[in-house]
Formats: structure tokens, C-alpha cells, sequence
């Protein structure tokens, strides 16, 4: 048995004995949010959706940064459960660091969703985990790079790649592969990212195009992907000679979409993502019916359909409004 089913086991008796009332015993619940990171906006704008589903719910809200670590990771969730949090979200360090921390919060009776992560291939003791559909999104932008490529008189492409790592990554990569075979685009080369920051981004852009320079189109696997190949573009005197399509999307990509600095982006629901994991963690609480794996649809947007109604309805669960 549980500490937690102990715990509401004796709650329970000690409602049954008169020694304190049903709304007592009704205690609010809180959710904890594991981030990988707290430098990068997009673990932000997850956040900013767990704790606004979490508001909406009556339950307490807390946060942890794993600054990516593993052994931070675990540590947190340690700390959480300790602290008494009754459920946790989390968006993971990588997939292959979820293994000992499932098991825990499985021995400890915590219900846990994943958001843009998901966990390691073959794990099954999560709650949910909400994710984008990437294997589908990294055909449908695999497509959309080769197509780029093509219209500028090459079928060379690149790609500036999350860590692989990731599952998330791994089914970006699966579909993007698996477009540029079947449209004629040749993948000459693809750098993962360590720090997800656009002075990386720019270094490898560069270095990309310096190894490549018949290079036509490039396959930003994240928003600040995207960022960095526009600066190397616009220094080199590229821009709009080289096509880019990124995941993601920020207020940052929008406007160098505005300015068809690059031309296209496939919105991933940073928010949607928190919101949706704090309320299935909310239902197994509850006992409501939990979804286990949601994949959301990554929408394509270029620079005519970005002020649509249908746009800015996505764009509304991809980053908090401005302040």
C-alpha cells in the first residue's frame, strides 16, 4: 500500500469517527510542474498553460526547473512528492531520463503527464502525454522544406535538429526523412542542438552553409531554429534565396514571417499542452475518463494566412498573450 492510500485511508476513518466533517476531508489539490528548463520560453508558455487549467480547477500550483539534469529531474520530483503534490506535469530533460522517475511516482500513487516530451519508447506507468503529432508534422514539413528547395533551383536541404534523444525529435526526424526520399530532397546534413539558443542556431547555420553552400532549404526542428537561419540568411545576403520552415512558433518568428525572412511555421500548442495535461492529471484525481496520448495537430502557417481568425486561434495556445 501507498503512503497515499494510507493517507486517504485514515482521512476517511477519521471522517467515518467524527473527528473532522467531508469538507475538511476535501482538501485542495496541487499540481507541480517539472520543467526542463526555465531559460527557454517555450517551457515558459507550458507552464503558463498548467497554471492557468490549474487556476480554472481550484487546485495550488508549483514549479521546478531540472536545469537538464537528469539527477535534477528526479530530485524535483522527490521533492515534490514530499512536499505533498498531488499530481505532477512534466515536460522531460529527454525521454531515455524518464524510466526510474516513472517508477517512482508509480510506487508513490502520482499521476503524471507529459507535455511536449513524451516518455521513452515502450514506457507505459504516465497518465497522459500530450505531444505534438511530430512524426506527421515532420512529414508535412519535410514536404513543405523539399518544396521550398525546389522552387529556389536546388533539392539540397538541412536541418537544425532538437536533440535526438527526444521522441519527439525521433518522429521529426522518421517524417521529415521519409518526405524528402519520396519528394526527390536530399538531406545533407542535420546538427542537433545542446542549448536550444539562437547564437547556436546562428553558429550552425553557418557552419551548415559554409560545408553546403548549394543548400536551398532548411528544416528548423525549433522556433529559435528558425531565428538563427534567418540572421546567417540576412548577413549573407540569403534571405528569401534559401527557404526555412520552422516548428514551434513565437512572437519572434511570426514577424520574420511577416517579413518573409522565412516562410513558413508549424504552430506547436506550448500552452495547449499545459493546459491539457494539468486537466488530465485532474481527472484521474477525480476519477474522470483520462485520454492516455493525445498527439496535437501542428497546423502550417505561412505569411498570407497568419492574421486569419483560424491563426490566431491556434496562435492563442501556442504563447501567452503580451503583458
Amino acid at each position: 500500500m501507498t503512503k497515499r492510500m494510507e493517507a486517504g485511508l485514515a482521512l476517511a476513518l477519521a471522517v467515518g469517527l467524527g473527528l473532522t466533517s467531508p469538507a475538511q476531508a476535501t482538501e485542495k489539490k496541487t499540481v507541480a510542474y517539472l520543467a526542463p528548463s526555465l531559460d527557454i520560453s517555450y517551457w515558459q508558455w507550458v507552464g503558463h498553460g498548467v497554471k492557468k487549467k490549474a487556476e480554472e480547477l481550484g487546485m495550488d500550483y508549483v514549479e521546478f526547473t531540472s536545469e537538464n539534469s537528469p539527477a535534477k529531474q528526479m530530485d524535483n520530483a522527490r521533492t515534490a512528492v514530499t512536499k505533498g503534490v498531488d499530481a505532477i506535469v512534466i515536460g522531460p530533460v529527454s525521454s531515455t531520463s524518464t524510466p526510474p522517475l516513472l517508477a517512482y511516482l508509480k510506487s508513490q500513487d502520482v499521476p503524471i503527464a507529459f507535455a511536449g516530451i513524451g516518455p521513452q519508447p515502450g514506457q507505459t506507468d504516465y497518465t497522459s502525454s500530450v505531444t505534438a503529432n511530430n512524426y506527421e508534422t515532420g512529414k508535412a514539413q519535410g514536404s513543405f522544406v523539399c518544396k521550398l528547395a525546389k522552387e529556389r533551383g536546388g533539392n539540397k536541404v538541412g536541418m537544425l535538429s532538437l536533440p535526438q534523444d527526444r521522441e519527439n525529435a525521433q518522429k521529426y526526424l522518421k517524417g521529415a526523412e521519409e518526405a524528402f526520399k519520396a519528394d526527390g530532397c536530399d538531406l545533407v546534413q542535420m546538427l542537433e542542438t545542446r542549448g536550444l539558443t539562437v547564437n547556436e542556431a546562428v553558429t550552425q547555420a553557418n557552419d551548415m552553409l559554409t560545408a553546403h553552400p548549394d543548400i536551398k532549404g532548411i528544416y528548423g526542428m525549433y522556433d529559435e531554429a528558425g531565428t538563427g537561419a534567418a540572421k546567417v540568411l540576412e548577413t549573407r545576403g540569403l534571405t528569401g534565396k534559401v527557404g526555412i520552415a520552422v516548428a514551434d512558433g513565437s512572437p519572434t518568428t511570426i514577424g520574420l514571417l511577416k517579413a518573409n525572412a522565412i516562410q513558413g511555421i508549424f504552430f506547436q500548442e506550448a500552452v495547449g499542452q499545459g493546459l491539457d495535461g494539468t486537466q488530465q492529471v485532474y481527472n484521474a484525481l477525480t476519477g474522470a475518463p483520462v485520454e492516455k496520448d493525445l498527439a496535437l495537430v501542428m497546423p502550417l502557417v505561412t505569411a498570407d494566412k497568419v492574421d486569419s481568425a483560424e491563426a490566431k486561434g491556434v496562435i492563442d495556445r501556442v504563447f501567452p498573450p503580451a503583458n
